[in-house]
C-alpha cells in the first residue's frame, strides 16, 4: 500500500499548487488589492511556491514506487540496459529519447526567450512572440508533456504513463488561466497573438 500513498500524495499535491497557481498570475487583482509593490511582491512569491510545488510533485509522480510496465515486443527488442542498477527495456529507450529530447528543448527554448525571472514568478512584461512562441504559446508546458511521456516510458513507471490525461488537464486549465490575465493585461495584441499561434499542439506548416 505504500507505493499507493506515495503516488497519491504527488498526485494531489499537484492537483493543490493549482490554484495557488491561479492567484499568482492574478496580477491585476493582486495590485488592486494590496497595491503596486506588495502586490507584485505577493504575486512572485505565490509563483515561486506554486512553479516549484508543481515540478517537484511531478517529479514525484515518476518516481514514486509503482508497478513497472513492458512492451509487449519481441525478446530481441527488448535487450534491458542496466542504468544506476536500474534496468531499461532496449524499446522503451528508443522511444523515450526522442519524447525527452525534444521536450527538453522546448523547455529550454521557452526559459531562454522568456527568461528565468519571469518563468519563476509568472510575470510578463511584454508579449514574446518569437522564437519557440512562434510555434505554440507554452513551450515550457509542451516540453513538460513531452518529457512526461519519455520519462515515463524510460522508466517504466505504470501509474506515471496512465496518469497522462490528468496532467494534461492540469496544465491546460493553467494555460486557460495564464491567458485570460494576459488577456486582462495587454489585451488586443495577446488577442492577435492567440489567433496566430496555437495553444499547445503545433500546427503544420505547409
Amino acid at each position: 500500500m505504500t507505493m499507493y500513498y506515495w503516488f497519491l500524495s504527488c498526485v494531489l499535491g499537484m492537483i493543490v499548487v493549482v490554484p495557488v497557481h491561479f492567484l499568482s498570475v492574478e496580477h491585476l487583482k493582486l495590485k488592486e488589492r494590496y497595491g503596486e509593490r506588495k502586490g507584485a511582491r505577493i504575486g512572485n512569491a505565490l509563483g515561486l511556491i506554486s512553479g516549484l510545488g508543481f515540478f517537484l510533485f511531478w517529479i514525484g509522480i515518476w518516481v514514486s514506487p509503482q508497478p513497472l510496465f513492458t512492451l509487449p515486443f519481441p525478446q530481441n527488442l527488448s535487450i534491458r540496459l542496466p542504468v544506476a542498477n536500474f534496468s531499461i527495456p532496449m524499446f522503451h529507450l528508443i522511444i523515450a529519447i526522442p519524447f525527452v529530447t525534444i521536450g527538453a528543448w522546448f523547455g529550454i527554448r521557452g526559459v531562454s526567450e522568456l527568461t528565468l525571472r519571469v518563468s519563476e514568478t509568472h510575470r510578463a512584461e511584454r508579449v514574446t512572440t518569437t522564437g519557440v512562441y512562434s510555434i505554440v504559446r507554452h513551450p515550457q508546458y509542451l516540453g513538460g508533456l513531452l518529457a512526461h511521456l519519455g520519462i515515463s516510458f524510460l522508466l517504466c513507471a505504470s501509474y506515471s504513463l496512465l496518469s497522462t490525461p490528468l496532467v494534461i488537464t492540469l496544465i491546460y486549465l493553467i494555460s486557460k488561466k495564464e491567458e485570460e490575465e494576459l488577456t486582462k493585461e495587454f489585451g488586443k495584441e495577446y488577442e492577435d497573438y492567440k489567433k496566430r499561434v496555437p495553444m499547445l499542439i503545433p500546427r503544420s506548416k505547409g
